[in-house]
């Protein structure tokens, strides 16, 4: 603390005058008039409740809740006109209707409220009270009541699908014999929709015995078995993979004279799909043909998904060719389980030249497969791919979604020459495409960092132009941009626009940019903007006392670095894992492994759990001095913690025991890498090969060269293979 708050008194004079302007955050160059300036022309001058309630512990009198000690302070009116849903609305009280709900005279209140033209049924009101309740209990109560006041909500599908991902989110909701009586207390009963519901419930948390226990007691609620309720618990059977118990199901219907559906067919079909067995799909398609019923657009698209989990990438083309014969359109969900059950049955490259096959039979599903297709390009890191896609359809008119852009666009920017990348780009904008801002900034980065800086600032100036940067976090992700290529001129030009147009810094800003100055140990220049930072009226963070420490190790400044750590306490900020890593990693470096031992325990002393990199930096310096056995024990330790270890740590271990002549060893640990999750590297693989080709183990290299380049693994070349 003494330290860092003596460094405002030696500042230097420029700094002062620059800080005075910013010793307000509010005030932030508020003398300046605003007068708005286009980059680049810079001036480089310038529960438990609920429950206690629903049991009778909390005792109002339904003259109380409108007294002081169950006021309505957010106001519980949620329309003034139960007629009028277009009327102004004020706010709902989630948490009175809370309280109301968990009486036990809640549908009398909740009447009251009714009739007091309080509560305004319609579905984006229930809607709001169905999802903002903490117990699912009472979002049950309020759909009951609200369902038989208001008998279109249950059939309402916004309404219907609230309640069942509250019921799944927050359940299971059993019926209980308490539950039961509650409900028929409130003259109210379960009726098929919400039956229905709970059911899907269930399905989705997996209790299938469950499911069916309550299916065979409905007539107990006063339900009679009926094919919509039979397809509820033959969908809920299914989706917690009890294919058999709905196939016993789907049996027992005639014994209740209920047919089965279109919906129950393609419940079944999906569900043996699913697990593969898409033969048995068939046989139920031709069975539902035979009752009349035609597959439609969710039959085909369920079957594509079957024969591709089946690995019968053929037959889903003809699944495809059977519904052009049928006059059955296919829909986006169809496309999407086309790409990407493809890409997940076939190579990439096989799989791309399949769907661009197609494409080009198909035109007019062209512009649903390309959305996909980019996505799956994209994923695969297959840019020529997808820029010879995005060149071909976008000559044909063809503009992708925003998000199919910009995912591809990053794409682009890792893996494509930048001239083609940014050619396709402006192409794009041209038409009318809008690209994040988060591309624009991946695109510049990808351009500094290769000194283009012209075209960099184009697309600045194009950033700045369409407004996407009007505010402190837009311009800090501007500033990030030219710390992480190391053009720090430019992000304190950046900051000074900020100021420019009256826009103050926050602590991020700061923090951005004294971790920018750290990769070139400008320990001056920190010190600088740390003075600035306290005049600014912040307080430094872990990530500041993280940067200037590591800023300090980088200028071999240890000590300073440890004082800066010790400091970091009395600040009040907790060191850490980041903190120790940076400390231990710098120490390690120059060798002085007895110091960074004492700060691994000290780490743990202080309960901060050491991570791979901890670990990483211990193990190649153990290995450095040929101190194997202490390398080991750490490799051990790692993995008793429950982390893996990655390939720096293999790499360092391995080639420490190749050098001290423990070969065997050596290949052993190179053979458990992925047993304990860790596929080995190029380098990790190279290694292992090297030595054997060296003492002529000839078949144990061309072993581990298959199993290699199954993974995509190169190879240096050997003589010999």
């Amino acid at each position: 603390m003494r330290k860092l708050s003596s460094l405002a008194s030696r500042a230097k004079p420029s700094l002062k005058n620059l800080t005075e302007e910013s010793s307000n955050p509010k005030s932030f160059n508020k003398q300046s008039p605003s007068r708005p300036k286009l980059y680049p022309s810079f001036d480089h001058d310038n529960n438990s409740k609920t429950e206690a309630s629903s049991r009778g512990i909390l005792s109002l009198s339904s003259s109380s809740l409108n007294s002081h000690n169950f006021s309505k302070p957010n106001c519980v009116t949620l329309s003034s006109n139960r007629a009028s849903p277009h009327s102004d609305v004020k706010p709902i009280d989630h948490h009175y209707i809370s309280q109301v709900l968990a009486r036990k005279d809640w549908f009398l209140l909740l009447s009251h409220e009714l009739k007091a033209n309080r509560i305004n049924l319609v579905p984006r009101v229930v809607v709001s009270i169905l999802q903002n309740q903490e117990n699912p209990i009472h979002s049950l109560r309020f759909y009951i009541w609200a369902s038989n006041i208001n008998l279109l909500l249950a059939k309402d599908q916004s309404v219907k699908g609230v309640l069942g991902n509250v019921l799944h989110r927050m359940g299971p909701v059993i019926l209980s014999v308490e539950l039961l009586k509650d409900i028929k207390n409130s003259g109210f009963q379960i009726g098929e929709d919400l039956l229905c519901v709970l059911i899907g419930s269930w399905g989705r948390l997996g209790l299938a015995k469950y499911c069916a226990d309550i299916f065979g007691q409905i007539s107990f609620l006063g339900i009679s078995p009926s094919t919509r309720l039979y397809n509820a618990v033959i969908d809920a059977l299914v989706k917690s993979n009890s294919i058999d118990l709905a196939y016993l199901k789907f049996q027992q219907m005639s014994v209740d004279q209920c047919k089965p559906d279109r919906f129950t067919y393609n419940i079944l079909i999906h569900g043996v799909c699913r697990i593969g067995v898409v033969d048995e799909a068939l046989r139920l398609v031709k069975q539902m043909e035979g009752l009349g019923y035609a597959p439609n657009v969710y039959t085909y698209t369920i079957l594509i998904d079957g024969f591709c989990n089946a690995k019968r990438v053929a037959e889903v083309f003809r699944v495809l060719e059977i519904m052009k014969e049928r006059n059955v359109c296919p829909n986006e969900a169809t496309v999407r389980s086309l790409v990407h059950g493809v890409f997940r049955c076939l190579d990439p490259h096989k799989a791309f030249e399949l769907l661009i096959r197609f494409m080009e039979r198909e035109p007019l599903t062209q512009k649903l497969v390309c959305n996909t297709l980019l996505y799956r390009l994209s994923n695969n890191s297959m840019a020529a791919e997808a820029a010879a896609i995005l060149r071909k359809m976008g000559d044909r008119g063809y503009l992708p979604e925003s998000s199919t852009f910009d995912h591809t666009a990053t794409c682009l920017v890792k893996g494509l020459d930048l001239n083609e990348t940014c050619g396709i780009l402006d192409t794009f904008i041209k038409r009318g495409v809008k690209p994040r801002f988060s591309t624009y900034l991946l695109l510049m980065e990808a351009l500094y960092k290769a000194g283009r800086d012209v075209e960099g600032d184009r697309y600045l100036n194009h950033v700045f132009k369409d407004g996407l940067v009007s505010n402190v976090n837009s311009y800090n992700m501007v500033i990030d941009c030219f710390c992480k290529v190391n053009m720090m001129d430019r992000a304190t030009e950046i900051c000074r626009e900020m100021r420019d147009r009256d826009i103050a810094p926050n602590l991020v800003t700061f923090n951005t940019l004294i971790s920018g100055h750290c990769k070139d140990a400008e320990v001056h220049k920190t010190r600088e903007l740390l003075v600035m930072l306290l005049e600014c009226g912040f307080k430094p963070d872990k990530f500041t006392f993280n940067s200037m420490i590591d800023c300090l190790c980088r200028a071999h400044r240890f000590e300073d670095a440890l004082d800066c750590l010790s400091e970091m306490v009395e600040w009040g900020v907790p060191p850490n894992t980041i903190t120790y890593n940076i400390l231990i990693r710098s120490l390690c470096a120059i060798g002085d492994v007895a110091r960074s031992l004492r700060l691994f325990q000290k780490m743990q002393a202080d309960r901060i759990s050491p991570d791979i990199y901890t670990f990483n930096a211990l193990i190649q310096s153990f290995c450095r001095m040929n101190k194997i056995e202490k390398a080991e024990k750490a490799f051990f330790s790692m993995l008793t913690l429950g982390l893996r270890p990655d390939n720096f740590s293999y790499s360092a271990l391995i080639k420490a025991l190749i050098k001290s002549g423990r070969f065997d060893e050596a290949k052993q640990t190179f053979l458990s890498m992925e047993q304990n999750g860790c596929n080995p590297d190029s380098y990790t693989s190279n290694l292992i090969l090297e030595t054997l080709v060296q003492q002529g183990r000839f078949e144990e290299a061309h072993d581990i060269v298959k199993t290699s380049k199954e993974r995509g693994i190169s190879f240096k070349s050997f003589l010999g293979l």
